[in-house]
């Protein structure tokens, strides 16, 4: 049953939260060992969310719309007496001392939290390789990666280990995930969720989203997560949209969508392939399909790059060993060490208009023509990731490794809505249908997910 006919059916009587609980334990129990995903699991603490829920039920009190589903949570989302490591040992004896602001509202709205999942250390990675407490499998691509940085939280719902899951999207991280394990991501318009609680990566580019199997999970997560928090400068105020009143649509008349031939040309044969049979589903639907260019895509990444180790550095100065945890130097990983020691050199002054000004100049210009290619459409869409994961183990050189976020890190820089939704399989191996739109267009593209799903 998708996520919302699960809701429905806690509130119905038909089963109950504790028996939501249970199943995924099950899962975890039976499966978590070789696959790596949870890095801690209170089974105590969530059995007692679960049976408060189910009283609340029986004696016929109001519940929150998250009623009994379950989420796991990304191991650099903070959350109140867990370890939250950020799957470092720069903070593996680190407990969380309070609530992220996302995390304040899943409990509100009787979300239940299961979990802590794995990652790439300070998300930094894009295969959930370079966790301090290994790699985590792939459940939809055996023996392949599952993607990253939220690689754990995206190989959580693939592996049914709970409805919703939640991750971090500074150049991709839900999105790519979302990919390789054939599961739906969302990073939302920047802003539009608190980051507050969130251990940063780059603050200007960073994004907490949901994780599901289908879009009425990420609907739900939405509306409990996008608010605006008065504690977290980043977030933006206004009227929030019921992301659920989507969810039964099954025609997109009157929505024109752009294929972009730039980013086809730098993604591999096959995925396109996969990618332009989910397209036509949308026309199918009623949608108009227009073709625009992109002139700087050779821009994005080393400006997303240059931005990244930057703002890591700085936000990785606190990490001196002295408050809490261990000096981040003497411990991470040399993916970590690699971007601490750039951003390092990169913010010295006599660099600093050399490169990081520089990338900064870069990103308005692609801002601006991303903000120019939606002037007219509804909806970029395309392929998530370029290529196919690689199997863990193998060795890729840093550049290779960047390659993956070629076509996510744009919404970034931008600070424009993505999602990512499952458009096929090439050899049994997930691929994945982005789509794109103006800031605070997110409901556009739930729409247009939901239609997908309603088509198939």
């Amino acid at each position: 049953m998708s996520v919302i006919e699960k809701l429905n059916s806690i509130q119905n009587k038909e089963m109950t939260a504790k028996e939501n609980v249970e199943n995924f334990i099950k899962v975890i129990d039976e499966k978590n060992e070789e696959l790596n995903i949870f890095l801690e699991v209170n089974t105590e603490s969530a059995l007692k969310q679960a049976e408060a829920i189910d009283k609340k039920i029986a004696n016929g009190e109001k519940v929150g719309f998250l009623s009994g589903l379950v989420f796991g949570i990304k191991a650099n989302i903070n959350v109140e007496d867990y370890i939250i490591s950020a799957a470092s040992k720069t903070l593996d004896n680190y407990f969380g001392s309070y609530n992220a602001t996302v995390i304040d509202k899943i409990l509100a709205e009787d979300g239940i939290i299961l979990g802590i999942t794995n990652m790439d250390e300070f998300a930094a990675g894009s295969s959930t390789e370079t966790s301090c407490f290994g790699p985590t499998q792939n459940p939809a691509a055996p023996g392949r990666i599952p993607g990253g940085s939220s690689g754990g939280s995206a190989a959580a719902v693939a592996a049914e280990m709970c409805d919703i899951a939640l991750g971090s999207d500074t150049g991709g991280s839900i999105r790519n995930p979302a990919s390789h394990c054939g599961v739906v991501g969302f990073k939302p318009t920047y802003g539009a969720v608190s980051r507050q609680g969130l251990l940063d990566l780059s603050m200007s580019l960073d994004q907490i989203g949901p994780l599901a199997n289908d879009t009425s999970g990420i609907a739900l997560a939405l509306n409990a997560i996008s608010d605006y928090d008065e504690t977290e400068c980043t977030t933006l105020k206004g009227e929030r949209s019921d992301f659920t009143s989507v969810l039964e649509e099954k025609s997109l008349e009157g929505m024109k969508i752009a294929v972009c031939k730039e980013f086809i040309d730098v993604t591999d044969a096959e995925i396109n392939v996969a990618v332009n049979k989910a397209i036509h589903k949308l026309v199918e639907a009623g949608a108009e399909l227009v073709e625009v260019s992109f002139d700087h895509i050779d821009l994005c990444l080393p400006t997303y790059y240059l931005i990244n180790y930057v703002e890591f550095f700085s936000a990785t100065r606190k990490y001196d060993g002295r408050d809490y945890g261990y000096r981040i130097e003497n411990v991470c990983g040399e993916e970590v060490l690699r971007r601490i020691e750039i951003g390092s050199y990169i913010s010295q002054k006599e660099y600093s208009g050399k490169f990081y000004k520089k990338a900064l100049q870069a990103r308005s210009l692609i801002r601006d023509e991303i903000n120019a290619m939606l002037e007219n459409v509804d909806l970029i869409v395309g392929p998530t990731v370029p290529k196919l994961p690689h199997k863990i183990g193998d060795e890729l050189t840093p550049m290779e490794m960047y390659a993956y976020d070629v076509l996510t890190v744009i919404a970034n820089l931008a600070g424009i809505p993505a999602g990512s939704i499952k458009a096929g399989e090439v050899d049994g191996i997930p691929v994945g249908l982005q789509i794109q739109a103006k800031p605070l267009d997110d409901l556009k593209i739930i729409k247009a997910m939901s239609v997908f799903e309603n088509e198939n």
